[in-house]
């Protein structure tokens, strides 16, 4: 067991404080993914900044309709909130289906947020990977490469997949991150917040390093709409996304007034495409209409050896969603 220095933080200023510009410190809520990667030694902090008794555990409603949601709260009580339910389905759903009842009783939203990848070779210790050892290689490129690993947003130095289902909703809804500094707040688009890994993967996120994220507000509902997340898995519970899809849908009559996509399980990053969605305003809600918009999703899919399955089961999450939610 690597030691380590552990602080306890009562406000979000003495939280930054106590980080500092460490390079190997890191902020403790749920632990759902710190303890996990400290416990095989793929993370290995030397100071631990315990931010659990911080006031980031409310979900509030906002005079311009959009809600806010703290850091601190939990998967289980977003994804039980009556205001989610009512409004974003989509990410109520999307929370549901992934891991166990006992880990959304514990993971929060940042730390769903700040999840990192599930690749075996990433996770192993001992493989090239340029995530954990910049510059060693990637193994998973050349490897087995079917189910956590991606055919969008990938390059020739990383190819793992972005594993959570709640940022993939948020990505659809669109959001911002709302951070504190050692110089002050500030705000992340949620679709700038995950960084493609380009020649440069272990840089996953956009946070300064001594940044804490405090907030997570998600836009507006669009009004009228209808939502939902289709995840397609290897077994039904407990399991990581093949592909999946969030859709958030608004007609008039049978006529597309608003559309929404985001793909989870086939990007480095949560995956969402404007081209995609333009495409559906103002077309017909048929099955043309949404084969159109999904072989637009998957138009720039590089596949590897293993997962070139990957690119008709994504074009299938968002066509079976779009089917389900303009039914």
């Amino acid at each position: 067991m690597r030691e380590f220095d552990y602080a306890r933080a009562d406000s979000a200023r003495q939280a930054v404080s106590s980080h500092g510009t460490n390079e190997q410190a890191a902020y403790l809520a749920g632990g759902t993914t710190l303890l996990d990667l400290v416990k095989i030694d793929i993370m290995r902090p030397e100071q631990v900044v315990d931010i659990n008794r911080l006031d980031l555990n409310e979900i509030e409603t906002l005079n311009d309709g959009r809600t806010r949601i703290g850091a601190l709260v939990t998967n289980t009580a977003l994804a039980r909130d009556e205001r989610i339910t009512r409004d974003y389905a989509v990410l109520s759903e999307a929370l549901l289906s992934g891991a166990s009842t006992q880990l959304r009783n514990k993971a929060t939203t940042a730390g769903n947020v700040m999840q990192r990848v599930r690749c075996p070779y990433f996770r192993d210790g001992v493989s090239p990977c340029n995530k954990r050892e910049p510059g060693s290689g990637c193994a998973a490129i050349g490897g087995y490469n079917r189910s956590v690993h991606a055919v969008l947003g990938t390059s020739d130095k990383c190819i793992a997949t972005h594993p959570s289902d709640m940022c993939v909703a948020m990505a659809a809804i669109g959001a911002t991150v709302q951070v504190q500094g050692p110089e002050g707040e500030r705000e992340i688009d949620f679709l700038d917040f995950h960084l493609l890994p380009g020649d440069t993967p272990w840089k996953e996120h956009a946070l300064k390093e001594n940044e804490l994220i405090t907030h997570v507000t998600l836009d507006a509902p669009i009004q009228g709409s209808r939502s939902g997340y289709l995840k397609l898995r290897d077994r039904e519970s407990y399991q990581f996304a093949l592909a999946s899809s969030a859709v958030i849908v608004a007609l008039e009559g049978n006529t597309i007034r608003e559309a929404r996509i985001a793909l989870g399980g086939v990007g480095t990053k949560p995956w969402r495409v404007k081209e995609a969605e333009q495409a559906l305003k103002g077309q017909p809600a048929n099955e043309q209409s949404f084969q159109k918009a999904a072989d637009i999703v998957m138009r720039d899919a590089t596949p590897y050896e293993h997962n070139a399955f990957k690119i008709p089961l994504g074009k299938q999450a968002v066509i079976r969603n779009l089917t389900t939610q303009t039914a």
